[in-house]
């Protein structure tokens, strides 16, 4: 194979489909029904800025709404397209659908590079990206809910709800409109990092079953595996720093525009991520090999791979001297269809986007859930946790006082014991669980059969079943 023969994102995304779909008995014509996107709509909108009118091109796709609403994040980058966010839109149905949380899959982008404006700028932006989307109820608490996405942040979903809530004003659940918000807006904690601790926990599952890790030639735990992270983002940066601090995991290399580092003793994130603020790029960096050529890092020896850039990372260019025998896909897209050839050949284990990302949209999921219910999760239950609490420890302190008994109770127990769950623990309790059911899910099928030979193809057929079971609910 040459490069030329490379598939595009939209159509790497509709091969792997393809290759799911043919091992599955569908009614005639539902396979079509579920991989088309339904609709997509571009918005050509001007704001003045600099004393003249600018004008932006925007996309918000919806794929499937045999949920409702429909979910996924906006972009800001200068390589957005309708194909993009068309493929982006496909995946999210796929991904909500095999983490089951109730939304169809949507996704929207603007076609801007953000860091060629100013703060207000943004905002005068992004609220007239918002009020054409508005309108046209492609941001609404019950039919479509944005979240962030590359290129945008909390800041952004803020102007984006605040500007709902203006052109809304007797909308009781206009905080649901869009997830990812501020905390003191609407947002809920831990979902600044609920993508990247999602990676984590992706990880520990697989690391759960000896037969996967045998699948991948590994063996033992996280602890010391040699891990190699592409794109220092919101992220890679909180996968790379879970991964490291609690999982004791070496983060050799780490990729960047400008650039890669490596060091295999292992680098230290929060400091490459402070350098990288402060210096635009990682170049310069003093205790780490720099390599000008940042993408070579790829092939480098490792024990695991997190691409968490862009799409189409690793591709037929590439693939063949991947040697990092387990590759868990933190961004959308970063294995192409025939790249994803190539490495399952080489026994290569993928653990794919659509499930190992889906932190985010968990996360989002609750985000969502709280903003309608109007509570703060914890609120109710926390002090009554703690009181029930307080008795089992009055009655071990009552029984450690009883001179016959010869043991105390263990340092910090204590306290750790007696304090409820606030919102941050509940979420990442939530975020834990659903990332181990879904990868059950993936690896009953993976292993139950004997023409699936890898977890991504596992992941479609599970995902696709249920999006089907609810189009035939509907009548279809």
């Amino acid at each position: 194979m040459t490069v030329t023969n490379e598939p595009s994102f939209r159509k790497s995304v509709d091969l792997m489909f393809n290759r799911a779909v043919a091992l599955m008995d569908l009614p005639p014509g539902l396979d079509e029904k579920i991989r088309v996107c339904n609709a997509t709509y571009t918005v050509r909108f001007g704001v003045r800025l600099r004393g003249q009118i600018q004008t932006f091109v925007g996309y918000r796709s919806v794929h499937s709404e045999h949920m409702e609403p429909v979910k996924g994040g906006i972009r800001y980058a200068t390589n957005v397209r309708q194909d993009e966010v068309e493929a982006l839109a496909a995946l999210m149905t796929y991904k909500c659908a095999l983490v089951e949380v109730p939304f169809g899959g949507s996704k929207g982008g603007l076609c801007i590079d953000p860091r060629a404006y100013d703060d207000h700028e943004l905002e005068l932006i992004t609220r007239r990206f918002a009020y054409e989307l508005a309108k046209r109820d492609l941001i609404n608490p019950s039919q479509n809910v944005p979240a962030p996405d590359m290129g945008t942040g909390e800041r952004e979903m803020a102007w984006i709800a605040d500007q709902y809530a203006r052109m809304n004003t007797t909308d009781i659940n206009a905080r649901a409109c869009v997830t990812g918000k501020p905390l003191n807006a609407g947002g809920i904690a831990g979902r600044v990092e609920a993508t990247g601790r999602g990676v984590q926990c992706a990880l520990q599952e697989f690391f759960r079953h000896p037969r996967d890790l045998a699948a991948a030639n590994l063996s033992g735990t996280l602890d010391g595996k040699r891990v190699i992270v592409q794109g220092l983002g919101n992220v890679g940066y909180h996968a790379a720093r879970f991964l490291s601090n609690e999982d004791g995991c070496l983060i050799t290399g780490i990729i960047e525009r400008d650039g890669a580092l490596f060091n295999a003793d292992g680098l230290d994130v929060d400091a490459v991520r402070s350098w990288l603020f402060q210096h635009g790029g990682v170049r310069g960096y003093p205790d780490a090999r720099h390599v000008a050529e940042g993408a070579k890092v790829l092939e480098q020896e490792c024990d695991i791979l997190v691409p968490a850039a862009l799409e189409g990372a690793i591709k037929l260019s590439n693939a063949d001297r991947i040697q990092a025998p387990l590759i868990i896909e933190a961004a959308n897209g970063p294995v192409t269809a025939g790249a994803d050839d190539i490495l399952r050949a080489k026994g290569t284990v993928i653990i794919p986007d659509m499930y190992a990302n889906a932190g985010g949209v968990t996360v989002s999921y609750f985000e969502w859930v709280k903003n309608l219910s109007h509570i703060r999760f914890g609120r109710m239950q926390r002090r009554q946790e703690e009181s029930r609490h307080k008795l089992l420890i009055d009655e071990l302190e009552r029984l450690s006082a009883d001179p016959g008994v010869n043991w105390n109770l263990s340092l910090n127990f204590k306290e750790q014991y007696l304090r409820g769950a606030g919102e941050l623990e509940i979420v990442n309790s939530g975020l834990d669980d659903t990332m181990r059911v879904a990868y059950q899910s993936m690896r009953e099928v993976w292993h139950a059969r004997d023409d699936i030979n890898d977890l991504r193809t596992a992941a479609y057929l599970v995902a696709i079943n249920k999006v089907a079971a609810s189009y035939r609910a509907k009548g279809l």
